[in-house]
């Protein structure tokens, strides 16, 4: 049997509730961030743990066998074909479970049984929107994956087999290049992985975008997802990008369409808001906002350039992998001065972040990137983290390399 790398990080998170039958786990992520394989990966530890193969039911509805069922009753008929006449616990697992309509109820109804642990994934947000949330107030938890971090990215290389660079430095840099979806390790040249995502883009297009919203309009809908995809990290209002249309590419457009086609791809997940907060009002600033990408790669399979630009780069790489330890993350504002992150961990536990590539040019720029975490009065850890080899300490803020901190599995 295939050994399948297991993403720890998840694993842990979801461990707890395996033998839960009254708590339906539901799996989401961009498509192909290895949602599937996370599924086999539990499957294999109920294996390891003596559950009979009999008591494992797993329905991929992506796949070719499966791949008619359409409809709930459809499904259920799989399902009781599969649980038999015995009274033995169930382990089951439903991969892609969008691609049923009107899912929802025949989920709740298993719940409602006892004796099944289920478990769900979907690809978009809309599988936790309407009936199913209605119906499961409080009886499912989320665990949301991530394309790899890097972290991930050079452990599972590991475990292939795979060549990792002496250089973790430059290993970084081709993960930056590279990014973080699983499937893409399989193949060996650049080129080969950036046309990986870009099928992964056009698999996202037809199955969670096309199948979930009329749009009229392709070539708007795709102007607009170039514009954020090329401007992740930056601020960004429908204002922005409504007068980028009208004046500079003197196309017509509503401002409620740009808002609408901005909610699909946050919903396709294939990029991430960011809300702004101001730090002296706490409040969070209205209209603005910026734009992270899934994973870095669908930057550089979208552009012929691939030159790194190490500023939003490096933010969007620490994004990803707060957002996967389950940080929330927000762009904070103290006047005029942008701390890049504050982060919130569990209930009270906050900490400023500041990234750059380096500090080491002069001084005028080790002043620029301490100045935000210098300016914000409260006693929270305040971090800046660069790729400087050599580390410096000013008034109580940490100074650390991002390239080890994220190598090392670190937390804040």
């Amino acid at each position: 049997m295939k050994r399948i790398y297991r993403r720890e990080e998840y694993f842990n998170k979801i461990k707890g509730f395996i033998e839960d039958d009254s708590m339906i786990k539901v799996i989401t992520g961009i498509r192909r961030c290895g949602k599937s394989y996370f599924l086999k990966s539990i499957i294999e530890y109920l294996k390891e743990q003596g559950v009979d193969d009999q008591d494992i039911i797993s329905i991929e509805l992506d796949k070719r066998k499966y791949r008619n069922i359409k409809k709930a009753d459809e499904l259920e008929k799989v399902i009781d074909e599969k649980i038999g006449e015995d009274n033995h616990f169930k382990y089951l697992f439903l991969d892609e479970i969008q691609q049923v309509k009107d899912f929802e109820p025949l989920i709740n109804s298993y719940r409602e049984e006892e004796n099944k642990s289920i478990f769900i994934t979907g690809s978009n947000s809309y599988l936790l929107s309407g009936e199913l949330v209605t119906k499961l107030t409080g009886r499912y938890v989320e665990i949301e994956m991530y394309p790899l971090n890097f972290f991930e990215y050079v452990d599972m290389k590991r475990f292939l087999g795979k060549e990792i660079n002496t250089n973790i430095y430059e290993e970084f840099n081709e993960y930056l290049r590279n990014g973080g979806f699983p499937g893409a390790l399989t193949y060996e040249t650049f080129e080969d992985r950036m046309r990986y995502t870009e099928n992964v883009i056009h698999q996202i297009w037809d199955k969670d975008i096309k199948t979930h919203n009329k749009i009229k309009d392709i070539e708007l809908f795709e102007l607009v997802q170039k514009f954020i995809i090329n401007n992740f990290g930056s601020v960004i209002s429908v204002k922005s990008i409504y007068d980028y249309l009208t004046k500079k590419e003197k196309i017509k457009i509503d401002r409620r369409t740009i808002k609408r086609y901005i909610d699909i791809l946050e919903n396709a997940k294939i990029i991430y808001s960011c809300d702004l907060f101001d730090i002296k009002s706490k409040k969070v600033l209205k209209g603005e906002r910026k734009y992270y990408l899934a994973d870095l790669s669908i930057y550089y399979a979208n552009n012929t350039d691939n030159r790194i630009n190490y500023g939003p780069t490096l933010e969007n790489a620490m994004y990803i992998y707060l957002r996967s330890k389950d940080y929330k993350v927000s762009v904070g504002y103290i006047g005029k001065l942008e701390c890049d992150f504050i982060t919130r961990y569990a209930f009270d536990e906050y900490a400023y972040l500041q990234i750059s590539m380096t500090i080491m040019n002069s001084k005028k720029t080790e002043d620029r990137e301490f100045a935000p975490l210098e300016s914000i009065p409260d006693n929270y850890p305040k971090y800046l983290f660069t790729m400087d080899t050599l580390k410096q300490r000013r008034n109580g803020i940490i100074h650390d390399n991002i390239v080890d901190f994220m190598y090392k599995n670190s937390k804040i």
